[in-house]
């Protein structure tokens, strides 16, 4: 009937009334009046003027740019409204219905459908695995991918290659501003927290909290703000949004939306609640959009799903999803972008990694004994020795893997340098001392 009654008003440019839908189609008004609220909330017809005046129209959506996703007709029509010029567009703050109204595992901003496609892309073979697996498997592509995607979405200006010869190689791209390097950097070890601590991770304070202190490192005008909700009012260019401005209820909120987000199972719906409510509520100064997209990884990682990259992604899609979001709290065109985004991920990271070898086994159960030898051969300022190793490894590794793993640590110590540091927990001050007091003369 929905395509009938939408054939039915497109012979009526100007649009139509409702008694003369229902006389040309024959139905009873208020089934009518029902099917017609459906199609204007998906946003295949809107509805102009009150009460007996009002007519339907059927939605113009203009046709997408090569370089824009194609989007739902709800997503589509998002993309309309928060195009028009900003003195056309209502002023609107904070809707705190919007965070408290959503029930988890009750409400869903994915449908069952939705969520049953995405698990079937992201899921890994070969049955359950420890939590971090898959993240593991292939941390060198993402700590490149992410870093470089999250930051473009930014508007840094680094390339892929840039950005990976800044993370493998420690070589910074000649020509670009120092505060490029710091937010790739920054997202480097934001993302190396995540899949380093993958059992501890979860939307709590400590983590989220922690996540915006290594992103936002160095880059705040006021450096004690990195990790801290804001005491201040703030206000986001581009928009007719203004996020809350009392410090109070922003904590409140905070602790509310990370409860909600703990108790939601569904991977996917917990990582698109947290793109949504986490920019909407802006907790910090800045470097909001950030945090919401590793914090959106943060299920992924722990159900050994793909991750979420964001490569390829239109800047101005997920910049118009967001406005969707802060000016009429509407999720349709930020869903239809993380739906593309992730299916996408999944395509590049099954190809990844069905390419990489198997993992080795006594690497994945000697990680946390790993990084412990080699900080501490670091920190102790100690040269790449076979008899030390063994004196630090020997307690904590079993005596059938020892002489393996004596020469994992060599071979891990002497490919060390200062884009992994961070794998082994350590500062680049505590490096090159080392490497400066050991390195031969």
């Amino acid at each position: 009937m929905a395509d009938q009654v939408v054939r039915a008003i497109e012979k009526h440019p100007d649009g139509a009334t409702i008694e003369q839908l229902t006389a040309a189609l024959e139905v009873p008004r208020r089934t009518l009046q029902r099917r017609l609220a459906e199609l204007v909330s998906v946003g295949r017809l809107r509805a102009i003027g009150r009460a007996k005046q009002r007519r339907y129209q059927v939605t113009v959506v203009a046709e997408a740019r090569p370089d824009e996703l194609t989007a739902s007709l709800a997503g589509q029509q998002v993309r309309e409204l928060v195009r028009r010029p900003l003195i056309q567009r209502t002023p609107v703050g904070y809707v705190t219905a919007f965070l408290e109204s959503y029930r988890p595992n009750r409400d869903f901003y994915l449908d069952a459908t939705t969520r049953g496609r995405l698990h079937e892309r992201g899921r890994a073979p070969g049955g359950e695995r420890p939590a971090g697996t898959y993240a593991r498997q292939i941390l060198s592509r993402l700590l490149v991918d992410l870093s470089w995607a999250s930051s473009r979405l930014e508007g840094n200006t680094y390339t892929r290659l840039d950005t990976q010869n800044l993370i493998e190689l420690g070589r910074r791209a000649p020509g670009k501003d120092q505060r490029e390097a710091e937010m790739i950097l920054n997202h480097k070890a934001a993302i190396e927290m995540l899949v380093g601590n993958v059992e501890e991770v979860r939307f709590d304070r400590y983590t989220i909290c922690n996540l915006h202190a290594l992103l936002a490192d160095n880059l705040l005008a006021d450096p004690s703000a990195a990790g801290r909700l804001r005491r201040i009012e703030v206000g986001i260019s581009g928009t007719v949004y203004l996020p809350l401005a009392i410090p109070q209820q922003l904590e409140q909120l905070f602790d509310q939306l990370l409860k909600k987000a703990s108790e939601i199972e569904d991977p996917f719906e917990q990582a698109f609640f947290a793109m949504v409510h986490l920019p909407y509520l802006q907790p910090f100064e800045d470097v909001n959009k950030r945090v919401s997209r590793l914090a959106a990884n943060i299920p992924f990682v722990k159900h050994n799903l793909a991750p979420l990259s964001f490569v390829d992604v239109p800047e101005r899609d997920y910049i118009e999803g967001l406005l969707g979001i802060y000016e009429l709290q509407r999720v349709d065109l930020a869903r239809d972008v993380f739906m593309w985004a992730y299916e996408r991920s999944c395509q590049r990271y099954t190809v990844v990694r069905d390419a990489l070898p198997q993992p080795d086994p006594l690497r994945l159960r000697s990680r946390e004994q790993l990084t412990e030898v080699v900080s501490t051969i670091v920190r102790d300022d100690t040269p790449i020795d076979y008899s030390r190793i063994r004196e630090i490894a020997t307690p904590i590794i079993a005596p059938e893997d020892l002489e393996d793993f004596i020469a994992m640590a060599i071979s891990e110590l002497s490919g060390l340098h200062e884009g992994n540091l961070v794998r082994y927990r350590l500062r680049l001050s505590e490096f090159r001392r080392w490497r400066g007091r050991t390195a031969p003369s």
